[in-house]
């Protein structure tokens, strides 16, 4: 061994005292960080408490969204460090929020994932500056964001005040000036409730283009019970008395219901699926298709009966009509009186409306014509065109439908298809009668209408019109039952569509077995031409379309 000199040992003291020339003890700052923020902490109150009810970890829920090691995470490092006396990491407690990139179906989103188990997602628990940095980065690279909700989502609470020695006055343009531009740009912006989604995170859920719901531990509330209590003296309320998954799935606050947080995760990775990742760059995306596009269908001959009175389900037209298994309903919870949702058609995505005649026998009331315009902008945004399946007997009628404001929401619903330009193909089913069906199947300036040949149209229906019309007349018959009769057999010769066709009145007429047919034509020649044209327009500041 050599022998040890003061310059040595000087050089060994040296070494001993000097950082590394390779960074390692940064590096291992970083290390521990990752390590300890990747960790489920099986030994926190919060995690154990988020166990013990059920859910999923924050990590466990992106791992079960994205596709497998797709995930790459943005503001790993943020958070609460414990430093040792030596500058070693004793400690970590990460932002309650995760979030980064990574792909669904082999397509890049972002996502933004809140960790109830830390602070339940209050601001106080988290950076607020990574909380919407990720809101911006959508808008910026034109990729569709997913916000798995679970807390106020960066909200604050009561003891923020405490921990910055001042109250705040709540600026939220930061939250959402990036999401609005988001919604009217088309680059999908999408949540799934997967908690208590409270004040600012509620909001944010809400917002969205499309929203679901898990049934088992969803909630959405202002604010919660103990609030409640206070402002309204409503005692003993429970998450679902106050927000409960099955009461916003039923008021159009949320869209869609799910029974657990997987099916949530499949219902967003399947709406993904039918629209561009921008709708201001792109068209929406197209599928291999084994389903023949001039397919038939002899059930639909049948399908509408002969008896006005009867009803028939129009999810049978449509599973009949669209490409197999395609069709994806939103909303069919709330505004029962009509049905949306996407599907394809020669494995090109479409939108979906109609009217439902198995309730308010299809009348459309005031959250029908709501439901129809929130998804009329939905389309228009993401260059979604439009098939409608029309038995629209006219808006609702009576007490009920007034108090709840029906003409106001049919005059929004008419405002919203007069300020869309997406193409819509109307199919004419049954009924199409007054305001309702007028604005429902004469929107756009080169109409595109096909009828069944049992269509039925005019100003008001028959049953009550013709007594309102002849009723001097039937006031004076000796039998007022036969001369309705007889008046009745005029008019049903009357109504027959084919007369109508015979003026053009109505562009064309099919059996109803022939409809994919045409449906399919349709939406071929638009992809080819019409949404080519839109996207240019759209693209070069042209054409200005808008979710709000």
């Amino acid at each position: 061994m050599a022998p040890s000199t003061p310059k040595r040992r000087l050089s060994q003291v040296s070494a001993h005292l000097a950082p590394p020339k390779d960074w390692s003890d940064i590096s291992g700052h970083m290390s521990a960080l990752h390590t300890i923020a990747q960790t489920a902490p099986t030994k926190n109150p919060g995690y154990v408490r988020q166990k013990t009810r059920g859910k999923l970890w924050v990590r466990e829920r992106i791992e079960q969204l994205l596709d497998k090691d797709s995930f790459r995470e943005i503001g790993a490092l943020a958070g609460s460090v414990k430093w040792g006396d030596n500058g070693e990491v004793k400690g970590f407690t990460p932002s309650n929020n995760v979030q980064g990139a990574g792909k669904v179906e082999g397509r890049k989103v972002l996502v933004t994932a809140d960790d109830y188990s830390v602070r339940a997602g209050h601001a106080d628990g988290a950076l607020m500056e990574k909380t919407i940095y990720v809101e911006k980065m959508a808008l910026e690279m034109g990729l569709p964001i997913i916000k798995l909700v679970d807390g106020s989502s960066g909200g604050g609470s009561v003891t923020t005040t405490k921990t910055t020695g001042y109250t705040h006055l709540p600026a939220l343009f930061p939250f959402f000036s990036p999401v609005v531009k988001q919604l009217d740009a088309g680059i999908p912006n999408i949540a799934a409730l997967l908690g208590p989604s409270v004040g600012l995170g509620a909001g944010r859920a809400s917002i969205c283009h499309f929203s679901v719901c898990a049934a088992d531990v969803g909630f959405l509330f202002a604010a919660g019970p103990k609030v409640v209590e206070g402002a309204t003296f409503e005692q003993d309320l429970s998450f679902a008395d106050l927000g409960g998954a099955h009461l916003h799935c039923s008021n159009g606050t949320i869209d869609n219901l799910a029974a657990s947080e997987t099916e949530c995760f499949q219902q967003i990775r399947r709406f993904l699926s039918y629209v561009p990742s921008n709708g201001t760059r792109q068209l929406p995306p197209t599928h291999p298709c084994t389903d023949e596009p001039t397919r038939k269908s002899p059930s639909l001959n049948t399908l509408v009966p002969r008896r006005s009175a009867r009803t028939f389900s129009m999810h049978t037209a449509i599973s009949n009509l669209v490409d197999s298994s395609s069709f994806f309903e939103i909303g069919a919870l709330w505004g029962t009186t009509a049905i949306v949702g996407l599907a394809r058609i020669s494995g090109c995505p479409i939108g979906l409306i109609t009217s439902n005649g198995q309730v308010n026998a299809g009348a459309l009331d005031a959250a029908g014509c709501q439901k129809i315009s929130k998804h009329l902008r939905l389309c228009d945004v993401f260059n979604l065109p439009i098939i409608q399946l029309i038995d629209c007997p006219g808006f609702a009628v009576g007490t009920a439908a007034e108090k709840a404001g029906t003409m106001r929401w049919g005059v929004e619903m008419a405002k919203t298809y007069y300020s869309t330009s997406v193409p819509v193909f109307s199919v004419i089913v049954r009924r199409c009668y007054g305001v309702a069906g007028g604005v429902m199947c004469d929107s756009r300036p080169v109409r595109r209408r096909l009828a069944w040949p049992s269509a039925e149209w005019g100003s008001l229906p028959l049953d009550g019109g013709i007594e309102v019309a002849h009723k001097k007349e039937l006031d004076a018959a000796g039998d007022r039952d036969e001369a309705l009769r007889r008046l009745r057999k005029v008019y049903d010769a009357l109504g027959n569509p084919v007369r109508s066709a015979n003026t053009f009145n109505v562009e064309e007429m099919c059996v109803p077995q022939d409809t994919r047919g045409y449906l399919a034509e349709w939406v071929t020649e638009v992809y080819e031409s019409v949404l080519m044209e839109r996207l240019e327009d759209r693209r070069a500041g042209k054409m200005r379309v808008s979710f709000r």
